[in-house]
């Protein structure tokens, strides 16, 4: 029994030295061959510190030791930097989804919710004074639109009026003006002050809007119910124009208007129709960097339209229920086609027609990176597909051009909201 007890620890001991010595070959790595070294050993020896006497050189064994243990601690430092890195970031991206408000590039559909004239209240005071500026500059530009029609009629009243006008919106300037040096001083009123602030000038501009609209009447009493344009000056989610009846079930279509923008990126939503659980019935819109699609039961197709450099474009689409054919004109001349367009889905009667908005929701929902900018003007809508000599036509303004059978374009059929203005026009005399 005592020969098998020696016998078993001299065992033990000669795998511990092989140990040893194999973690000596494969620790230096110099591109050689490896080899095991077997070492006969005292009995009362340590074994480790006899095979770093017998090996061959001893030091360098020690060396390498030495070295992998520099190396594991320099590699768990390494590892415990990234740990804090990851941490480090993971705590930035947090406090940024925080501060949108949601999740980072997603785009947010909200609930059409109160509509004025300085657009979201909820907006910070630098935003709300670049909308006030806007909108002032919008009145004054209507402003010089009559002044320019005065003179050429010489009414007394309109330049008495005129005049009136502009010393409020001078005034109004003079507050946009006090209300930044009061943010550069950080002399910023309280919640309250400021809603009763907001509260004034959305008064006086709701005034000014009603007095010019008032005046520009004056424009309208001797010409055409249907020479007229609607102008959108800004990309606001307040001004539109809402159409009075609701359209028909249809199994076909045609949509066509004059337009004109320059606006980018994107010209906006020129229409929008919604109905009773579908907001994209049927829609026209140029959105961000996207060319122009049109809707319908939200399914799209694009459209191969290039109207944004500020000139007088005529475009029309034509649409079938049957395949979803449908069919692109620019300016008389059939620019694309398609199939597979909602495809025997027929346009929903009792829906909104809307002008210069997107729906979100029917009637509202509106958001003011989709709005139209722009003019846009001769929108008619038929329950039939055109054919291309009625669109040629339609373009070149011949006396043989009809109106729409769904939708005619007369200013009796509007409502006009949020400070868009009408002013003449008549289709191919005005062109560019």
């Amino acid at each position: 029994m005592q020969q098998a007890t020696k016998n078993v620890g001299f065992c033990w001991r000669l795998i511990f030295l092989f140990a040893c010595v194999f973690w000596e070959s494969s620790s230096q790595d110099f591109g050689g061959q490896t080899q095991f070294i077997c070492t006969s050993v005292p009995k009362d020896m340590d074994i480790c510190a006899a095979t770093l006497r017998n090996s061959v050189p001893g030091e360098d064994l020690k060396t390498t030791v030495m070295q992998l243990r520099e190396t594991v601690l320099q590699q768990k430092e390494t590892i415990m930097n990234q740990k804090e890195t990851i941490r480090e970031l993971t705590s930035k991206l947090a406090r940024c989804e925080s501060q949108s408000g949601g999740e980072p590039g997603g785009r947010s559909k909200g609930a059409a919710g109160a509509k004025n004239t300085m657009g979201d209240v909820s907006r910070g005071p630098a935003d709300t004074l670049t909308q006030l500026s806007q909108t002032l500059q919008s009145l004054k530009q209507r402003l010089e639109n009559l002044e320019q029609f005065s003179r050429s009629n010489n009414s007394a009243q309109a330049n008495s009026l005129k005049d009136l006008l502009q010393s409020k919106i001078d005034d109004l300037e003079k507050q946009v003006l006090s209300r930044v040096n009061s943010i550069e001083e950080g002399k910023q009123p309280g919640l309250r002050n400021e809603t009763q602030q907001r509260g004034r000038v959305e008064s006086t501009l709701t005034s000014l809007h009603e007095r010019i609209t008032d005046l520009e009447k004056g424009q309208r009493e001797n010409r055409p119910l249907d020479k007229f344009q609607l102008t959108f000056p800004l990309r606001t989610n307040y001004m539109y124009a809402k159409v009075k009846k609701s359209l028909p079930e249809m199994y076909a279509l045609t949509v066509c208007m004059w337009l004109k923008s320059n606006a980018s990126p994107g010209v906006g939503t020129p229409f929008s129709y919604a109905v009773e659980g579908q907001a994209n019935e049927l829609v026209l819109i140029e959105w961000g960097n996207n060319p122009m699609e049109i809707l319908i039961n939200d399914k799209v197709a694009k459209l191969p339209f290039l109207i944004n450099d500020g000139k007088w474009h005529h475009i029309c689409v034509t649409w079938t229920t049957r395949d979803g054919v449908w069919e692109a004109f620019q300016d008389g001349v059939k620019r694309g086609s398609g199939e597979n367009l909602a495809p025997y889905h027929p346009i929903k009667p009792q829906g909104l027609l809307i002008i210069g908005q997107e729906q979100d929701t029917l009637g509202g929902g509106f958001d003011a990176t989709q709005a139209f900018v722009g003019d846009l003007a001769n929108f008619h809508i038929w329950d039939r597909k055109l054919s291309v000599g009625e669109i040629y036509n339609l373009a070149t303004c011949s006396s043989k051009a009809q109106v729409g059978n769904v939708f005619a374009w007369m200013e009796t059929s509007l409502d006009i909201y949020g400070g868009a203005s009408k002013w003449t026009f008549e289709a191919c005399r005005q062109l560019n």
